[in-house]
């Protein structure tokens, strides 16, 4: 079996946005009340797939004996409708699959925030010409529901323009197989890329095996011999970028697509770069940019020697 990598540094350049990447949602919440458990049953609710809802203030203090913050939740969601229709008209929109959202409350903040990527931030980063009406409409039931759980809740778009990208919005992986005998290559890949993770410091915080939902548990065809997602996030990460930019949230877990077309000589994999923290949030704390750099590195390296 031949094998061959493609990085693909996609490194996009197009002028759909003026403003900000970020949408931002503040609430009072004083005293706190559990919100991030409201919001996640209210998206539930709204027709989304919950994959996680991760509390990060007992992680923070186990590694690192301190948090800034008093609610700190990484959330990730996917519409099973919308998203459905979206990745099988851009298989790489599977790096959405599920898309993040922060929720976040710093201490002596008495308001409570929780931030998602705009559906113009998300078109930007798949090379998109024009924000998808798929795209739109998923942000708009993202909203509502928001809404619906935080109904006295303001909104803006952070205000400030995105910081030119420093590198490629998306890193993207190819792997030739034989297109009718992929499946020994593609559970030596996963056990690979698996295994390099806890080495670097990653943690998968879900796995979906995405083409099942997209068959409908194999009662209908899908353009896909398989799709999965990993939601992978590295603490130390999280925890520097929070210092200074905590909306940048909305971006952890990242989400890595691994997919075969029906018929293609190939398997495609492919994450958002950690150049997108830097940018839509605005990163530039030079600690923060440091273990932002290491991870981009780290999970390149990953995606190399599973393709070797």
């Amino acid at each position: 079996m031949i094998k061959k990598i493609v990085l693909a540094l996609l490194f996009i350049t197009t002028n759909i946005l003026a403003q900000g990447d970020i949408k931002i949602f503040t609430v009072e919440n004083d005293p706190k009340s559990d919100l991030p458990s409201v919001i996640e049953k209210t998206l539930e609710a709204n027709g989304f797939y919950i994959s996680a809802n991760s509390e990060m203030n007992g992680p923070f203090n186990i590694q690192f004996q301190q948090s800034d913050y008093d609610v700190f939740h990484l959330l990730t969601v996917f519409h099973l409708k919308l998203s459905d229709t979206l990745v099988k008209k851009y298989p790489d929109a599977g790096i959405f699959v599920p898309m993040g959202i922060g929720i976040y409350q710093a201490k002596g903040d008495k308001s409570l925030h929780a931030s998602v990527l705009t559906a113009e931030a998300q078109a930007k980063i798949l090379g998109l010409k024009t924000v998808d009406p798929l795209l739109k409409s998923i942000e708009k039931e993202v909203t509502a529901s928001l809404m619906k759980a935080m109904p006295k809740a303001t909104v803006a778009i952070s205000d400030e323009n995105p910081l030119p990208a420093e590198g490629p919005l998306v890193t993207r992986v190819e792997m030739e197989v034989d297109a009718d005998d992929w499946e020994d290559a593609k559970e030596e890949l996963q056990m690979t890329i698996e295994d390099g993770f806890k080495p670097m410091g990653f943690v998968m915080s879900n796995y979906t095996e995405y083409n099942y939902i997209l068959t409908q548990e194999d009662k209908v065809e899908s353009p896909f011999d398989f799709y999965d997602t990993y939601s992978i996030c590295k603490l130390k990460v999280i925890y520097n970028v929070a210092k200074t930019r905590p909306e940048a949230s909305a971006f952890a877990p990242c989400t890595m697509m691994v997919y075969k077309k029906k018929g293609d000589d190939k398997i495609v994999m492919g994450f958002p770069g950690v150049y997108n923290w830097m940018s839509s949030a605005r990163v530039e704390d030079k600690n923060a940019k440091a273990v932002l750099m290491k991870a981009q590195k780290d999970f390149e390296n990953i995606l190399k020697e599973a393709t070797e």
